[in-house]
């Protein structure tokens, strides 16, 4: 689609691994942005646990030194948007964590976005011949919490109308502002290619990472469990929606 947005970020998201996990719609109104919904997945309000690589990443176009390739894992959720003419389906962040306190300076203060910089580090391990182990992990408080999958090392496309469509296929992204106002960002990539997750882990301290809401559903058994090759992507420059306030008669 066509837009007149700058690119501000490229990059390489590269072996995603997304956990789903069911939750009551309850505890994300407060993180709803204004002018958007819950975008619900047959009924259901998901949240995903996601790990993946940032490689080959560049803002406005530059390399910075020792921000070019690094880790990131985020919990985020899913909403859509009607802009007056057709919906646009989002994700909102609500936490992201990094190896690199700069992305936290830039996107914390330009997107409004919510990271943290926490030692990280991943691995890639073969299992098998038919499976790869993927792995996540970032240091709290002393201890490694992790996120990651065992995949078999075949490829197929994402189908039309599968639960993995509905996960990987957004491609807007949505920051709260305020009550009434709303950061809005388009994020570009090609269709990726799925493989299919035989095991997955994730070991965490939810309570200190996301609060109490969130620890009865994360504690429990994931609803689904995804993994996707990546591609290249962009993250364009940022506008803002404004919702007018209802102002009694």
């Amino acid at each position: 689609m066509a837009t007149s947005k700058s690119r501000f970020l490229t990059a390489q998201w590269r072996n995603l691994v997304m956990l789903n996990y069911e939750v009551d719609p309850e505890i994300l109104k407060p993180y709803l942005p204004a002018a958007t919904e819950i975008d619900l997945w047959q009924g259901k309000a998901l949240v995903s646990m996601v790990g993946f690589m940032f490689q080959d990443t560049r803002v406005l176009g530059i390399k910075w030194p020792f921000h070019v390739n690094f880790e990131e894992v985020n919990l985020r959720f899913y909403v859509r948007h009607f802009d007056g003419k057709q919906w646009k389906r989002g994700a909102v962040f609500i936490s992201e964590i990094v190896p690199k306190s700069m992305i936290v300076l830039i996107a914390n203060n330009l997107y409004k976005e919510h990271y943290r910089a926490l030692p990280m580090r991943h691995s890639v391990t073969r299992d098998g011949p038919n499976h790869t182990q993927f792995l996540y992990e970032w240091k709290l408080k002393g201890v490694w919490n992790k996120l990651g999958a065992t995949v078999r090392n075949s490829l197929i496309p994402i189908e039309a109308g599968s639960p993995e469509e509905f996960i990987f296929e957004h491609y807007w992204g949505y920051n709260r502002l305020t009550d009434y106002k709303t950061m809005q960002y388009e994020v570009e990539h090609i269709a990726w290619q799925i493989a299919e997750v035989k095991d997955f882990v994730f070991e965490a301290d939810i309570r200190e990472l996301y609060g109490d809401a969130f620890v009865p559903y994360l504690s429990a058994k994931p609803f689904s469990a995804f993994w996707a090759n990546g591609s290249e992507i962009a993250v364009r420059i940022a506008d803002k929606l404004l919702l007018d306030p209802v102002v009694p008669g």
